[in-house]
């Protein structure tokens, strides 16, 4: 088992590990378990726990067949690493299992390299484990490394589950990677675990750069759940690359983040680093689905990000719904494009609530769409409050030029005494369109900024613009939404329940009817949704 060496992130995000390849086996021995323990023997057989191995140097000469356990002693540290090498495991009905044995989960101290790598090959489980860097392993290395290389196959290597494991001290805590177009991993799941204090990530995907004519992804079938990545702090040396993100997924398609948190990243970023960083988003994939996540308190040293979800660069058919987002230095919901090549397309954003986003970043929105050429966004059944941000100059939701086929639909939409909307230019109806919103002021004036023009009502705005109308109809108000906590509820005392509608709920669109829109089954707090719904996240 050949030791692996991941590179620093570059600009868009790319973390190398390099290594030989070698052909799976064809044959199938006999599976064995064996066992390593600091009391064990590097002369034993290795092969009960009564004549366990000492070392993980010892265990790195074994070649690890499919089926095959190896076990590390609980409550016990080691240092050193696990690596699984192109000539082992490979079978994903039969993985190779790297686990603890006895009363607690082994801790992995690594000082140079991952703690646990795979490197061109599929069908390993690994679960119950400490990982730790070490030395140069916090700067340079992934705590968990799957990486692929193969000039060869270019494939897919299948089946990789990381499950019930602590990953802290490393430049990034998980990595999936690879350096060939079209080919890496599927089929590989993350389950509980907390990925923390590390420096770039918690949690990394990707894969080569992008090509709008030809878009392929390196991976397949990423399942994120359970996951909570904090804490990892960013690198304020780092000038030339994104660090202190939480849960990044590049290079993916089909992807699933569910039942996870991403909270207190990006501390320590660089000021001057290019972007970044945010607590979850996707870049350069395809069927991206993050539901029912929280993301809270990320921050940013750039001023560039520090948000709480988003949908980046060459995303497209894409889904955030169900989350939860609030007190990020950036916006809680974005979605931007690098260039205008047509790969950011047909997402959506529904059902999700902010409040208090965009607290050091007073220029970004709650809800934010900017960047070349974003189109066919559909932003629908949300629920967004903020009260006034610290630098005084925020806004709900904040539009730059050059986006089309934009719609907001069914919103509820709460400012303290901030802009409601800020539109840098008078964009067309055709661009950007508001359709069935609520809009409410707590304390201040009603106030819609649409490139030059400021509007104090609804109805001026409507007039003016052509937004917040269906054909000739009018549609949209101004009314307050009485919300369960109050004019502006504090979710840090009262809880997500506050930002639910109590007692004058408004009828929004029929967005099925009207606009072959899917408006979904259940709202955020899981309610059933009728046609049509209630404006906002919550059905009463």
């Amino acid at each position: 088992m050949p030791r692996t060496s991941a590179v620093a992130l570059t600009a868009a995000l790319v973390l190398g590990v390099v290594g030989g390849c070698a052909d799976t086996p064809h044959y199938s021995p006999e599976v064995t378990t064996y066992y390593v323990s600091p009391d064990g023997d590097d002369s034993a057989p290795g092969t009960s726990a009564d004549r366990a191995w000492r070392t993980l140097a010892r265990a790195d000469e074994l070649l690890l067949h499919p089926g095959d356990r190896l076990l590390l002693q609980g409550g016990t540290r080691l240092s050193g690493q696990v690596a699984i090498r192109p000539d082992e495991a490979g079978d994903p009905e039969r993985p190779v299992v790297i686990g603890s044995y006895g009363k607690g989960r082994a801790t992995v101290v690594a000082t140079g390299a991952p703690a646990v790598s795979v490197h061109n090959t599929g069908g390993v489980d690994v679960s119950d484990l400490v990982l730790e860097g070490r030395g140069s392993a916090r700067t340079d290395e992934a705590g968990v490394s799957l990486y692929y290389d193969d000039t060869r196959t270019r494939s897919r290597e299948s089946h990789v589950t990381l499950a019930d494991i602590d990953v802290s001290g490393f430049q990034t805590g998980i990595a999936i990677g690879s350096a060939i177009t079209g080919a890496g991993f599927s089929d590989v799941t993350v389950r509980r675990a907390s990925l923390h204090d590390n420096k770039d990530a918690g949690l990394l995907t990707y894969g080569p750069d992008f090509e709008p004519e030809r878009p392929v992804y390196a991976h397949q079938d990423i399942t994120v759940e359970q996951v909570d990545a904090y804490s990892n702090s960013g690198d304020p040396e780092a000038s030339e690359r994104h660090t202190g993100n939480g849960i990044v997924l590049g290079g993916v398609h089909r992807a699933v983040v569910r039942d996870s948190s991403a909270h207190d990243n990006g501390g320590s970023a660089a000021i001057d680093a290019p972007g970044g960083p945010v607590g979850m988003w996707a870049y350069d994939s395809a069927n991206v689905l993050m539901q029912h996540n929280t993301a809270y308190r990320n921050h940013t040293g750039s001023g560039k990000d520090g948000s709480g979800f988003g949908l980046d660069s060459n995303v497209s058919g894409s889904t955030v719904q169900y989350n939860l987002s609030y007190q990020n230095d950036g916006s809680g919901y974005y979605a931007y494009s690098q260039t205008a090549n047509g790969a950011h397309t047909n997402n959506r954003i529904r059902y999700n609530i902010s409040d208090d986003d965009g607290r050091k970043l007073p220029w970004h929105g709650a809800l934010t769409v900017y960047g070349d050429n974003v189109s066919n966004l559909s932003i629908y059944q949300n629920t967004v409050t903020m009260s006034r941000s610290p630098g005084g100059a925020g806004t709900v939701v904040l539009l730059r030029p050059d986006i089309n086929g934009i719609s907001f639909r069914n919103n509820l939409l709460v400012s303290d005494r901030d802009p409601l909307i800020t539109a840098d230019a008078a964009l067309s109806a055709d661009r950007v369109v508001f359709q069935g919103n609520q809009y409410h002021t707590a304390d201040g004036p009603w106030r819609v900024e649409w490139g030059e023009s400021a509007y104090r009502t609804l109805d001026a705005w409507r007039a003016d613009t052509g937004q917040e109308r269906v054909g000739t109809k009018p549609t949209g108000t101004a009314a307050d939404p009485c919300l369960a906590g109050g004019p502006l509820p504090d979710i840090r005392s009262a809880g997500s329940a506050s930002l639910a509608v109590s007692g004058c709920p408004r009828t929004g669109l029929d967005l099925r009817a009207l606009f072959g829109i899917d408006p979904g089954t259940e709202d955020f707090f899981g309610r059933e949704v009728t046609a049509p719904p209630v404006i906002g996240a919550a059905q009463p």
